[in-house]
């Protein structure tokens, strides 16, 4: 990853483009939605810059722009119509250390400046690394078709309650109050009813976070299959999301850990056999105090292995000693149904595999 995607705070910033005439305008109109002061630099501007200026939009300045114009500013856009200016304004931005984007430049471009879906203030930035721009807008207009446009309004509803359900503990209890929320229940209390009802959806799911048992723990066994995160089931993908605490393999892929919430615990266990033993392997019965100590503490854990089905019986038999709810789902679509307790220990002894490719 060249180019490390990061939401900047423009409030009470200033910007500087320079450049007078379409491509200045292209940039203005993405910069517009943030809450930087837009000073614009060019000589003969184009009528439509006269009017956003005439709008107070934009602070136009028409001449061409100075090191010290650009002191100062958060970010400066060489956006000229002429490529050889945009080099040298860029130039005395460098000088004045100043971050620089350079249009249809990312050599001469210290940031690049994303596609972005904007719900504010939900938004989405799709960037390529420039090398695919029409990719970059396809991918965005699939997401916009995805969004609802008041997905916005709902989200700037919940911002105002975020201090009271800082009350409810931390963790879990609180992630499934907001779930609650925006799986359904705020949409559709706008729908029905407007911001009041959404409001009116808030205070009852607060009362009954607040009077929620502790969240019990529960392990979710789940076979990776050859490493293709394409390849996950659904449900597997949503443990992965969920999950607190995910234990893996060490053949796991790479790729199918990037599917994991950030702030979830990632144990590495080793366990690649002797073969691929990286000496950095945790006994299989500290492995299962692990995996039941933090369900006990109500986490909710994904333990993600490679291999065969068969490769979860010890796992089955710790947790249904010490009393821990488990399922095994499964991770590569159509290969394995999923089994819950308390008839998986059964059902597990039995289980042969569904096709070719084994079970996972």
């Amino acid at each position: 990853m060249r180019h490390y995607p990061v939401y900047l705070d423009l409030r009470d910033a200033r910007i500087v483009v320079s450049g007078n005439g379409e491509t200045a305008l292209a940039k203005l109109r993405l910069l517009m939605k943030s809450e930087a002061r837009l000073d614009v630099y060019g000589d003969d501007p184009i009528d439509e810059l006269l009017f956003l200026a005439d709008e107070n939009k934009i602070n136009l300045i028409q001449r061409i722009v100075t090191a010290a114009d650009i002191k100062g500013a958060a970010l400066f856009y060489g956006a000229s119509d002429e490529p050889d200016e945009n080099l040298i304004t860029a130039q005395l931005a460098r000088s004045e250390n100043v971050l620089v984007n350079v249009v249809d430049n990312l050599e001469a471009s210290q940031f690049i400046t994303p596609a972005i879906v904007d719900r504010d203030p939900v938004t989405i930035a799709i960037g390529t690394e420039g090398a695919a721009p029409v990719l970059a807008r396809r991918i965005k207009a699939d997401i916009e078709a995805m969004l609802p446009s008041r997905l916005g309004l709902l989200a700037r509803i919940a911002q105002t309650f975020r201090p009271k359900a800082e009350q409810l503990p931390g963790g879990r209890r609180r992630r499934n109050f907001w779930a609650r929320f925006y799986d359904g229940a705020g949409s559709r209390a706008l729908e029905k009813g407007g911001k009041q009802a959404v409001t009116d959806t808030l205070e009852n799911l607060f009362e009954e976070a607040k009077t929620e048992k502790r969240p019990k723990g529960h392990v979710s066994l789940v076979g990776a299959g050859p490493g293709d995160p394409e390849l996950l089931t659904l449900k597997a993908r949503r443990m992965l999301d969920e999950a607190d605490v995910i234990l893996y393999d060490c053949s796991v892929s790479g790729d199918i850990l990037e599917l994991a919430r950030r702030e979830a615990i990632m144990v590495d266990i080793g366990h690649c056999g002797p073969k691929q033993d990286r000496g950095s392997n945790i006994h299989r019965d500290d492995v299962h105090e692990l995996i039941i100590r933090h369900a006990q503490k109500g986490h909710q854990i994904v333990y993600l292995k490679s291999d065969a089905i068969r490769a979860f019986d010890d796992e089955v038999e710790a947790l249904d000693a010490a009393a821990v709810a488990w399922s095994q789902i499964p991770g590569v679509a159509g290969i394995v149904p999923i089994i819950d307790t308390p008839l998986a220990a059964i059902q597990i002894s039995n289980r042969q595999p569904a096709n070719h490719l084994g079970a996972i």
